[in-house]
């Protein structure tokens, strides 16, 4: 064993020193032969390398074992991540939600996403073959995550030091392009992504991976989904896209507003030869075929003229879905969304309101500046208020309260402030008819008499000032028949009559109607001191053809869900404001507007000869000019004014300003069949004696005294006791039932 340890030692100090030279190796091995060699002790250096080497590869090991149980924790975080999504989703794509009018015509589309869904099958393989060539050509081979796309990208990223290349597959796009949270750039989204994508591979066939992908892609210009783009391109269906067409629109998609053939036509080209190029790399064809789709004669088609979908009207119908649906289900898409608009009366609408304002511009009282000066002017931003003459309308179905036209303005792109529903303003003289209500209901009759003259000091009861109101005209009338104030609009009168009503008398009447509270209480509110918005008073005017009662205005009638299904519908709403007899009085007085008061310009001037009633509105200084009226089934209201009230023009009436159009669209109402279908039933009225002073019934003295006259009214409002102002005998077969049994009606001294 010596020997041989002896030996092992001499070989290795041989090999170490060999190039020393023969000579002196010779030397040393005649010494190591002899007994008396004792090996040299080893180099105090040895131990510690041997040591160091030892040390350093178990920290390799244990660095190696770190990064895969690492490795596996975050797997299994993110694989836990991944699997709270519901992949159900993968298949549900917001479709947009389709709008009709009353009639089932489609009046736009809101929310979702422009897209319509077709099968794999439906898909030209032209289109399928460039797509993989552009974004994953190992797409049938990978399960999820291309770990030999990924190497290649990071090798091309870390060569050029900057992110030059992705490596998300189709399955990861997908992942991310079908959840919400799944958008954000950072290195935790994409490892949820890349274990979404595993789930998503598990749970689809390549082919249904491919078929949700496809009609997901955003290809720019608002489009999504390949036979959108393909019909909107190219005007035709995906299933017959050309090579060359194939390539264009597999080049787009990952800058699609950038390189949209409707925009960027020669960079469409460029993406298409880049694509076409890859797809000879990938052998889905050769040269020759490659350089033939560079051949095609591709035309794109002529960009589609969309039928705009901001408008007031459509507007409108975003805001009130908002307060019918919840967010989700709005932005999910796929609704059915019927509404009481009617597309025919909404035209005659827009078209009369813009035909009518710009004829007051054209006019030589008009001294504003015009529409057409300000669009020549405009550079696009919106102004927080037009400087232009504005107006709106609104038209309500007297049965149902459903809302048939909305015009907000003039121009939607330069202002989305909807004056028809969100404006307030004051409203004027259209405020009388609730007022003479009230005063109905507080024992007043139509041929009571009431003077027009300036007001007593102390007369107003509900007030601690000598406010006295004049007249349009500057005149006073005199003693006249409470019908006369209100079809002549007299403003004295109209104070007088709300005073016997009182203020709590009226403004309950406003109240029930819709048209709230008034911000001061105030007598001034008799003449229409008080504001409002036109859908709430053409909302309140409505009561009068009801009957005395309002039925709730709405816009959406109903909704249906992507399956058929109903999910929303509006019930009528009623409140009945007045008694039906008080209604008809009143809406008898408002017929005679029409014809002899300050509407009767509907009659002479604007050709509206149909039964109707209505009342005018003028504010102080002609700052907003109103006009509110109806027929048996639509009642219409219309403003005009600026959005920064100022005077519009010298003699700036209602009847003047807004009644034309009013007559316009309540014409065209009536050639769409808005008209009675069946006579409705009145309320039964009596035909009694009264006395013009007391409106009580009429005694021989009030006979005596030429106060007396004979008058028609509905049972409710005959009055329960004789007039005891001017005397008189009165047979007791001819007394109420109230005073032969001796209990007498509150005398009436409203005047005094």
């Amino acid at each position: 064993m010596a020997w041989f340890a002896n030996f092992s030692w001499r070989f290795h100090h041989n090999f170490a020193h060999v190039e020393a030279g023969h000579v002196k190796v010779e030397e040393e091995n005649k010494a190591i032969m002899s007994d008396e060699f004792v090996p040299p002790a080893p180099s105090s250096n040895v131990r510690p390398k041997r040591r160091a080497r030892r040390i350093f590869l178990q920290l390799v090991l244990l660095a190696l074992l770190l990064m895969m149980a690492g490795a596996a924790s975050m797997l299994v975080f993110y694989g836990r991540i991944a699997a709270k999504y519901d992949l159900s989703k993968l298949g549900e794509m917001r479709e947009r939600s389709v709008v009709y009018d009353v009639k089932g015509r489609e009046i736009g589309k809101l929310h979702g996403e422009n897209r319509v869904v077709v099968p794999l099958a439906q898909v030209s393989p032209n289109f399928t073959k460039a797509l993989l060539a552009r974004e994953d050509s190992r797409f049938y081979e990978h399960s999820g995550v291309d770990y030999i796309g990924v190497a290649r990208a990071i090798y091309r990223d870390v060569k050029a030091r900057a992110f030059v290349q992705g490596a998300s597959t189709i399955t990861m796009q997908l992942a991310r392009n079908s959840f919400e949270d799944m958008s954000a750039k950072t290195a935790h989204r994409k490892l949820v992504e890349a274990m979404l994508a595993d789930r998503i591979e598990r749970a689809k066939s390549k082919d249904e991976i491919m078929e949700l992908y496809v009609n997901r892609i955003f290809f720019g210009t608002g489009m999504y989904g390949i036979e959108r783009a393909s019909r909107a391109y190219f005007a035709k269906p995906a299933s017959a896209l050309s090579v060359g067409e194939g390539a264009m629109l597999a080049g787009i998609i990952r800058s699609p507003n950038r390189f949209s053939p409707f925009r960027n036509w020669k960079g469409a080209l460029k993406e298409r030869d880049t694509v076409l190029a890859r797809m000879v790399e990938r052998k889905y064809l050769t040269a020759a075929e490659a350089a033939a789709a560079k051949q095609e004669d591709m035309v794109p088609a002529a960009q589609p003229v969309l039928r705009t979908q901001d408008n007031y009207m459509m507007e409108a119908v975003r805001r009130d879905l908002d307060q019918v649906l919840g967010e989700q289900d709005i932005e999910d898409g796929g609704l059915e969304i019927y509404t009481t608009l009617d597309l025919d009366l909404q035209k005659a609408a827009t078209d009369g309101l813009e035909t009518h304002l710009k004829s007051i511009e054209a006019e030589g009282g008009f001294k504003h500046a015009s529409k057409a000066t300000f669009d020549a002017q405009w550079n696009g931003e919106e102004p927080s208020s037009t400087p232009y003459l504005q107006g709106a309308l609104l038209a309500i179905d007297n049965h149902t309260g459903g809302i048939l036209a909305v015009v907000g303005g003039r121009d939607f792109t330069q202002s989305r402030f909807d004056r028809a529903m969100q404006s307030t303003r004051a409203i004027g003289s259209t405020i009388k008819p609730f007022v003479y209500s009230a005063g109905f209901l507080h024992g007043l009759l139509p041929g009571t008499l009431v003077e027009d003259a300036p007001m007593r000091p102390g007369e107003l009861r509900d007030s601690d000032t000598n406010w006295s109101p004049g007249n349009a005209d500057g005149k006073f009338m005199g003693w006249q028949t409470v019908a006369t104030g209100l079809v002549r609009s007299r403003n004295a009168m109209s104070v007088r009559v709300g005073n016997h009503a009182g203020l709590d008398g009226v403004i309950d009447v406003l109240r029930q109607a819709g048209l709230g509270e008034p911000q001061v209480r105030t007598p001034q509110i008799y003449i229409g001191n008080m504001g409002s918005n036109l859908r709430a008073l053409t909302s309140a005017m409505s009561i009068y053809p009801n009957h005395g009662v309002r039925r709730r205005p709405f816009l959406i009638k109903r909704i249906n869900d992507s399956a058929g299904e109903a999910v929303y519908s509006t019930p009528v709403l009623e409140t009945e404001v007045l008694p039906p007899g008080v209604a008809k009085v009143t809406r008898t007085i408002m017929e005679r507007i029409m014809d002899e008061g300050t509407g009767a310009a509907a009659r002479s001037q604007y050709g509206f000869k149909a039964r109707a009633g209505g009342k005018t509105g003028t504010t102080n200084d002609y700052n907003d000019a109103w006009f509110v009226g109806y027929t048996g089934e639509v009642t219409c209201g219309v403003w005009v004014g600026f959005d920064s009230p100022k005077t519009i023009m010298a003699g700036g009436y209602g009847a003047r300003l807004s009644l034309p159009v009013w007559c316009e669209v309540m014409n065209k109402a009536l050639e769409l069949n808005y008209k009675p279908q069946v006579a409705e039933a009145e309320p039964v009225e009596a035909q009694v004696n009264l006395c013009r002073i007391s409106g009580r019934l009429a005694t021989a003295g009030c006979q005596a005294h030429g106060h007396a006259y004979t008058d028609e009214l509905p049972y409710e409002m005959v009055p329960q006791g004789f007039c005891d102002l001017h005397g008189g005998a009165v047979p007791v077969a001819e007394r109420p039932r109230s005073e032969r049994e001796g209990v007498l009606g509150r005398i009436f001294r409203w005047f005094r």
